[in-house]
């Protein structure tokens, strides 16, 4: 089986890790991916060394791509655009939707057209994004959850045995943002609770990890200037996917955690890779975020945008080595039993075939 997943933007995230992930598990059972972008935004070093990836906003390239490459189904995620290209190539094949943008009238908004093609069914990250999307498609239409699955030989709690960079401080606790520098991944408020901390402590040092290419890169480093921040939080714009799990390792022998400030996430990848690397998360108590992170066990829930509520739930667990143990083992499992690749991607390739034999009647 040929398939083929469109969507507009190639970033260093979530989306693309999840379908990294599926592309190399779908190969074992005879399926090939391959990916079309419009728009590249830092990502291909995520995807290229595994699919076929078509980089390209030409009208006539895409039909060529979808006219001469006989995919066998074809996967759209988040791209208005999409719907128009297939019209265009007469593609009459079967067609799978995800859904990935958890804010509705962006959502609505990546939709549109979405009823010419009558997709086979919807693909959803989450149960909450299974309600977002329940909200503005016929209810005939099936729905599907299907969790973003991890690599457990790639994502696991690793003993560090060399130093590269970035290098551990000398006695300090390591609170690491990951992903885009953007509005709904809100850095402003992860700033400001780097601020708080810097004054009631000497032992945390903050990592932000990604944003070479955000769309707010320039904005989010004259304000970590502005903040007299640039000792406390450390920036590592560039960090390649395969390095990732070490750096999550360096912030688990820390005693340190992640922390997310976003503002609404269909799923969130950065979690379940922290978690099953050991590593507890702080975030807020929102969107998909509890499905995810149990509060207490895996790392601990804030409200949102509450800058001394998030400050607090740092501290219990840089505070109390005598439990990290137990939050760090507690993560593991939780991704173990929930979010394995193996479970995830089965259920995509049972539907891909069920696509398929439903295509050949």
């Amino acid at each position: 089986m040929k398939i083929l997943v469109i969507w507009r933007l190639l970033t260093v995230g979530g989306v693309n890790a999840g379908w990294r992930n599926r592309a190399i598990y779908f190969k074992k059972y005879g399926i090939t991916t391959d990916f079309l972008y419009s728009k590249d935004l830092g990502g291909m070093h995520m995807i290229q060394d595994i699919a076929t990836v078509y980089l390209t906003n030409d009208k006539k390239k895409i039909k060529r791509i979808l006219t001469e490459n006989h995919y066998d189904v074809i996967i759209v995620v988040d791209t208005s655009k999409a719907y128009q290209w297939l019209e265009e190539a007469n593609y009459s094949g079967p067609i799978v939707v995800e859904a990935r943008t958890p804010e509705i009238v962006k959502l609505h908004r990546n939709l549109k057209g979405v009823e010419k093609i009558k997709p086979y069914t919807f693909v959803v990250p989450s149960e909450y994004q299974k309600r977002v999307l329940s909200i503005l498609i016929n209810q005939e239409n099936p729905i599907e959850v299907i969790h973003n699955g991890i690599d457990p030989s790639l994502f696991r709690p690793i003993e560090l045995t060399c130093k590269s960079d970035p290098l551990l401080p000398a006695d300090k606790k390591i609170v690491a943002y990951i992903g885009r520098l953007d509005v709904r991944k809100n850095w402003r408020l992860m700033l400001k609770i780097a601020k708080v901390v810097s004054k009631e402590r000497e032992d945390i040092q903050f990592w932000v990890i990604g944003g070479e290419k955000s769309v707010e890169r320039d904005l989010f480093e004259a304000e970590w200037k502005r903040l007299d921040l640039t000792d406390i939080v450390k920036w590592y714009p560039v960090i390649p996917y395969h390095e990732m799990p070490e750096i999550y390792s360096k912030i688990r022998q820390s005693g340190g955690c992640t922390l997310a400030t976003t503002l609404a996430e269909s799923f969130g990848n950065t979690f379940i890779e922290a978690m099953a690397c050991g590593v507890p998360v702080v975030a807020p108590n929102v969107s998909s975020i509890p499905e995810i992170v149990e509060h207490g066990k895996t790392g601990y829930l804030f409200r949102e945008n509450h800058v001394r509520g998030a400050v607090e739930q740092i501290y219990k667990i840089v505070d109390h080595p005598e439990n990290y143990q137990t939050l760090s083992t507690l993560s593991a499992e939780r991704v173990e039993n929930m979010f394995q690749l193996s479970h995830c991607a089965e259920r995509y390739i049972e539907i891909l075939k069920e696509v398929k034999r439903a295509d050949d009647k």
